[in-house]
């Protein structure tokens, strides 16, 4: 995209007063601030902006679900098209990486901090805590830092090598680094705790979730998470695939296999297309791309004799429940159907890993996630956690957010002032 398509672009922008697009983005960035500036040219004075509420402008620019978040709360869209925050985001961010343009940082103030997990939260954490004068050092149990940047979100939505350059960026605050280190089998959160003056828990929450029907351990059946992160797919060609679930997962899956030659895709989704916690625009480039959506309708059971043949379904209506923001579905009875198959994968959400949270000694929630307070605190005086591991609502976005929210808690409590 070039300079002067986004020039048009923040022409768009009627720097409202009000901003109800900053309230609408997870990290609460001055959108109409950094619009402003890019408007004037000054681009490097944006990214500055930017820089103070994110560190990964680049790929939360193109990432995230514009369309429910800032660009959902734009007044624009009463009458017309929202004003394309994201592209203008993205632009900056790019525009810095192409300029080597640097992050700011005080000197070191003899605390240290260790962060667990390289994903967005951890990321995010460790870039304000080591800016503000903290020796932070990471550990990540593969060998490769990003978390589910790097293997949660297909190539043909982030680039890696951008990643990679976004990382690096990330880094060059002097952030130290420990690779292939996993809690719980290198370390323990007791050996952190006795080394550093503050722990942040980040490491995510990637086993996906059963629907605990009939058939879910029949051969064809897999987890959306695990398949995108281990990139280890069977062959799809000719073959009839289904997915259940309606969020982002189960669209970079779905796209992912029809990529990969399925003769048929089809997205199950309990609720209806208003519902679905996917962005508007990853379900109608699913689409494009030939995936078939089945809304209003609920998988009750797999079958097959020693491996995946059909699936039963049965179709939905929604009703407003007492307390409840969203539509509940509920099956119509009598609506049962069977539909052909040769895979299945769930992409329902995800959960920790329990032989990793169970003997942390944290307290945890009844959904098995880490319990924190509104700062990220834990039940341990010294560690703190954020993002899926607990419980954020899994966006890039809100896992930065509480990365960044932890860091300034951390700070808070090791008396350093930001």
């Amino acid at each position: 995209m070039s300079e002067e398509d986004i020039r048009l672009k923040t022409l768009e922008c009627l720097s409202c007063v009000t901003k109800p697009c900053q309230v609408g983005c997870p990290l609460n960035n001055d959108t109409t601030g950094f619009i402003k500036l890019a408007r004037e040219g000054k681009y490097k004075e944006a990214y500055d902006l930017l820089l103070e509420t994110t560190v990964l402008p680049s790929v939360c620019g193109r990432i995230c679900p514009h369309e429910k978040q800032c660009q959902g709360m734009c007044v624009k869209k009463v009458s017309f098209e929202s004003v394309k925050i994201g592209d203008i985001e993205a632009f900056i961010g790019d525009m810095a990486l192409e300029n080597n343009w640097t992050i700011s940082s005080l000197p070191l103030k003899n605390k240290k901090v260790a962060v667990v997990g390289g994903g967005p939260s951890g990321l995010t954490c460790a870039a304000f805590l080591r800016r503000n004068g903290v020796d932070v050092t990471i550990y990540e149990r593969y060998n490769y830092l990003g978390g589910l940047l790097y293997y949660g979100i297909p190539d043909f939505r982030l680039d890696k090598t951008l990643l990679r350059k976004v990382i690096d960026k990330i880094l060059e605050l002097g952030i130290n680094v420990k690779l292939n280190q996993s809690i719980g089998k290198d370390f323990s959160l007791e050996d952190l705790e006795k080394e550093y003056d503050a722990v942040f828990l980040g490491f995510g929450a990637n086993l996906s979730s059963k629907m605990n029907i009939p058939g879910e351990d029949l051969k064809g059946v897999y987890g959306g998470n695990e398949l995108l992160e281990s990139n280890n797919h069977p062959d799809y060609t000719g073959k009839t695939v289904v997915i259940s679930g309606g969020g982002n997962v189960a669209m970079d899956v779905s796209r992912t296999i029809k990529r990969k030659g399925a003769k048929k895709v089809y997205v199950i989704y309990r609720r209806s297309e208003k519902e679905a916690l996917a962005e508007a625009k990853e379900i109608r480039e699913a689409k494009i791309e030939g995936v078939e959506f089945l809304f209003q309708n609920n998988i009750l059971g797999i079958y097959g004799e020693d491996k995946v043949e059909k699936i039963e379904v049965i179709k939905t209506e929604l009703i407003k429940k007492e307390d409840d923001d969203r539509l509940s579905p509920v099956n119509i009875e009598g609506s049962n159907y069977y539909l052909s198959c040769d895979y299945v994968v769930m992409a329902i959400g995800s959960h920790p890993e329990e032989s990793i949270v169970n003997n942390l000694g944290l307290e945890l929630d009844k959904r098995g996630r880490i319990l924190i307070d509104k700062d990220g605190h834990t039940s341990k005086e010294k560690v703190f956690a954020g993002g899926d591991v607990a419980g954020t609502t899994s966006t890039v976005a809100f896992a930065s957010r509480a990365g960044r929210d932890a860091a300034y808690a951390i700070m808070k409590y090791l008396n350093i002032n930001n």
